[in-house]
């Protein structure tokens, strides 16, 4: 955490099995491996025009048959995932890769039509365009008699 030094590490500490002193230290600590969230998704980009919705991702490195759409209760979910494997027919091999990258996002866009929601993939970034319902609304207010 760039570099902060809590104030109590060159001071005695009085109790060390103290859960708050322990969790302060635990924050501050430059050992702790922190998570990366921007290396943990694909980016998305979601417009709304007229009747529609437009959801564009960023999927780099991934074809059509390692990516997944869904669509359910007004949630729109991406997954993608790839497996790599470097396979060599020599059995004395010094280095040996392989990867698996697994990522799902969920939009909520509301109602849709299942039946007109459409996906491209071009150039690594997917594109979505999922046509709004006719939502009927049975909002009223009512007069007391």
């Amino acid at each position: 955490m760039f570099g902060l030094t809590p104030f109590n590490r060159s001071v005695a500490r009085l109790n060390d099995t103290d859960p708050f002193r322990n969790l302060i230290d635990d924050f501050f600590n430059d050992a702790m491996p922190m998570r990366v969230l921007r290396n943990d998704t694909f980016k998305i980009d979601v417009r709304e025009e007229n009747d529609t919705y437009v959801v564009e991702a960023d999927l780099p490195g991934f074809n059509k048959d390692n990516i997944r759409l869904s669509y359910e209760d007004g949630d729109l979910t991406i997954e993608a995932k790839a497996v790599e494997e470097k396979k060599e027919d020599k059995k004395t091999y010094l280095h040996r890769e392989r990867r698996q990258c697994q990522m799902r996002r969920t939009i909520h866009l509301g109602e849709l039509d299942p039946d007109k929601i459409e996906a491209s993939l071009k150039d690594g970034i997917l594109t979505i365009t999922a046509h709004k319902t006719q939502v009927i609304e049975n909002k009223r207010q009512i007069t007391i008699k």
